[in-house]
């Protein structure tokens, strides 16, 4: 029996196992579902979680049944559904218990875990703003010297930028994603004493797709001051070297008289002695003292103030140079010196004075002298004399001059100049002498009239030139029409020039010295035609001496230009004879006449030879009339024109010079002038 019993029990637990193994296997037919799910946060209530396969006629069924009424998921079916809206910052991940019942009655446990994906909805967050921060002028480059950092819910990587609204940013960022900040340039308190840094942050890369949120916040640094430099004696100039700031006095300069105590402070220039500390945030106490002694007990020094006072005269002419020393007094490794020049000199008795209580001058542009006034003529000179120079005239040369009043004018020797363009108007100024050596001084009012034309004494202003050019103007047309007239009158009177140009070419045919004949020409000298004597031209003869001219028939004149006519005469180099004395002459006989060739000293008898004969002593009331016979032929188109009358008149020639060689004297009457009614040209020979 005991061994039977065993053999059923071991037989008995296998068949249960088999049994529990089955009915576990057909369970699992009944319902399946995904172990783990991810659902996104933010979203829409009713949206399925997941989707759970179910055996016909399964039923599902939360377990335990939830007791909280906001619970957030509920079983539709084979689907379960998100109730509300889940949020991954609240709760991450759910525990979903189901219980899958068949028609049967049997039970399957389905469990699912619902995790929530994070979504990029909140922006990031700084702390704090503004920031601020102290950094110390001497911090090294790339030293840290804060590090603000933003925060974001969403936990996503962050991006930085640092921006600066000083130019340029001594701080930079460590890198993008690391928000530490970093001095990137020298700092100098002088130069930069606070800077406002703009520091920016973005959850994603610039330009990634999806939700991209930022956040700013200001910086401000206060940069403070650091005691490295010493103190600087007042006023200096500043510069840098090897990038430290350094500012240099030019020292200090003062006078004082021979045998004088100056009493109070003594003055000096540019002011007075002082110093400051050259790191000005820190401002530290100054002290001064006199380096390499005091001139013999001649002065000290306020170690406070540095005020210079004189403890007993000066007895000798010169000059005195004093060393001081200023320095920290908290620091007093940090040390400046200066040096301060005295000169002892003989004291002014006599201020410098103006030769004018007021000057007056007028000025037209930038760099231009300025002129007098009174006298438009004369520069504006501004002079101030000094009695203690009567050896030069009152001339002192360390007197300078300075306009008060306005800075657009300077006075150079004496002379002024206008330095900035200006509008049109009067300035009343002021001008100031002082004599450099003692600082005395003397003042004079100064009127400057600025224009854009100066007009010189005497001479017209524009209204006056244009008077002036107007009647230039009429009397130019006045020359003009007079002008025009005379040319018309020359126009008119070119008959003239032909007649002169006739008596011309008779001169010329009677100064050549050829003895022949001239062809179409015959020279007739009635006076010696029946005379016996050789050299006589017989005085008892009644008739007048005269050469008849003539041309033949066949041979033309030839009308040669009337300027050309002009141009070989020689007619200006004579005096023409009055009519009357022409004609007084002709009254005398051949027998108070006594003449002789020129042409030949013997008389020839040769026929068909002719002389002419002139008198040896010219008598002016002597006159031989010569008849040019005209040429028969018509005048060229001019006589046309000036003559209506057909026949052919010819003109008077009167010669009063008988030196054929150089030239006749000529003068030409018109026939209608003559006493007589022939037309023959009366010559005197």
């Amino acid at each position: 029996m005991e061994g039977i019993h065993a053999h059923f029990t071991v037989r008995t637990s296998l068949s249960f196992l088999l049994l529990i193994l089955l009915q576990t296997s057909t369970e699992a037919q009944m319902c399946s579902a995904p172990r783990i799910v991810q659902f996104d946060e933010n979203n829409e209530v009713g949206a399925v979680v997941v989707t759970i396969t179910l055996d016909p006629g399964v039923t599902l069924a939360f377990n335990p049944p939830p007791a909280d009424p906001d619970y957030p998921f509920r079983l539709d079916g084979d689907q379960l559904i998100a109730a509300k809206v889940l949020d991954y910052e609240t709760q991450t991940n759910y525990d979903v218990a189901i219980t899958c019942t068949s028609p049967g009655g049997g039970t399957f446990p389905l469990t699912i875990l619902v995790f929530l994906v994070n979504v990029n909805d909140h922006p990031p967050v700084f702390a704090e703003n503004p920031y601020r921060i102290t950094v110390n002028e001497m911090t090294p480059v790339d030293v840290s010297v804060a590090r603000i950092a933003a925060t974001d819910v969403d936990n996503p990587d962050l991006y930085y930028t640092l921006t600066s609204t000083s130019v340029p940013n001594p701080f930079k960022l460590q890198s993008r994603n690391n928000p530490d900040i970093l001095v990137e340039t020298p700092l100098e308190y002088d130069k930069v004493k606070s800077v406002e840094l703009i520091l920016t942050v973005q959850d994603t890369e610039t330009g990634a797709a999806g939700p991209s949120f930022t956040a700013s916040t200001t910086i401000l640094v206060t940069i403070v001051d650091v005691d490295n430099r010493p103190p600087w004696f007042q006023p200096c100039v500043e510069f840098e070297s090897g990038g430290a700031l350094i500012c240099q006095s030019s020292g200090y300069t003062g006078v004082v008289s021979l045998n004088e105590q100056e009493t109070g402070t003594l003055p000096l220039k540019p002011g007075p002695l002082h110093a400051i500390d050259g790191d000005n945030g820190i401002n530290e106490a100054i002290m001064y003292s006199f380096l390499g002694g005091d001139a013999g007990g001649l002065f000290q020094i306020n170690s406070d103030t540095g005020d210079i006072t004189m403890l007993k005269p000066a007895d000798v002419l010169g000059t005195i140079s004093l060393t001081v020393l200023a320095a920290q007094r908290k620091n007093s490794f940090q040390v400046s010196t200066t040096t301060v020049t005295i000169r002892v000199l003989v004291k002014s008795l006599h201020p410098p004075k103006f030769q004018s209580s007021e000057y007056k001058g007028v000025v037209s542009a930038v760099g231009t002298m300025a002129v007098d006034l009174n006298n438009k003529e004369s520069p504006l000179r501004i002079i101030a004399t000094d009695d203690d120079y009567a050896a030069t005239g009152g001339l002192n040369p360390h007197i300078t001059y300075q306009v008060t009043g306005s800075n657009d004018f300077s006075i150079v020797d004496g002379y002024l100049f206008m330095t900035k363009d200006l509008p049109e108007e009067t300035l009343s100024l002021q001008v100031v002498a002082t004599d450099t050596i003692n600082d005395q001084s003397a003042t004079a009012q100064l009127s400057v009239q600025v224009t854009n034309v100066i007009v010189p004494s005497g001479e017209y202003g524009t209204v006056e030139m244009a008077a002036v050019g107007a009647t230039l103007g009429v009397l130019l047309f006045i020359c003009l029409v007079v002008i025009g007239v005379l040319a018309v009158r020359i126009q008119r009177g070119k008959a003239d020039w032909r007649k002169i140009y006739e008596a011309s070419k008779f001169q010329s045919s009677l100064g050549k010295g050829s003895v022949t004949q001239k062809e179409g020409i015959q020279y007739t000298n009635e006076a010696f035609e029946n005379d016996e004597d050789g050299y006589s031209t017989g005085s008892g003869t009644p008739k007048r001496g005269s050469i008849m001219l003539s041309e033949e028939p066949g041979k033309a004149t030839g009308n040669l230009p009337v300027n050309e006519a002009v141009v070989k005469s020689s007619l200006a180099r004579h005096v023409l004879l009055r009519d009357d004395a022409s004609e007084a002459g002709s009254d005398k006989t051949d027998s108070d006449k006594e003449v002789k060739p020129i042409l030949t000293k013997e008389r020839r008898m040769d026929e068909g030879y002719k002389s002419v004969w002139f008198k040896e002593d010219i008598d002016p009331n002597a006159k031989e009339e010569v008849v040019i016979i005209p040429d028969s032929r018509e005048h060229d188109s001019e006589d046309e024109d000036e003559d209506d009358n057909p026949s052919i008149k010819t003109p008077r020639v009167v010669f009063n010079e008988t030196d054929l060689d150089s030239g006749l004297g000529v003068k030409m009457e018109d026939p209608a002038e003559s006493s007589e009614d022939d037309d023959f040209s009366n010559v005197h020979l």
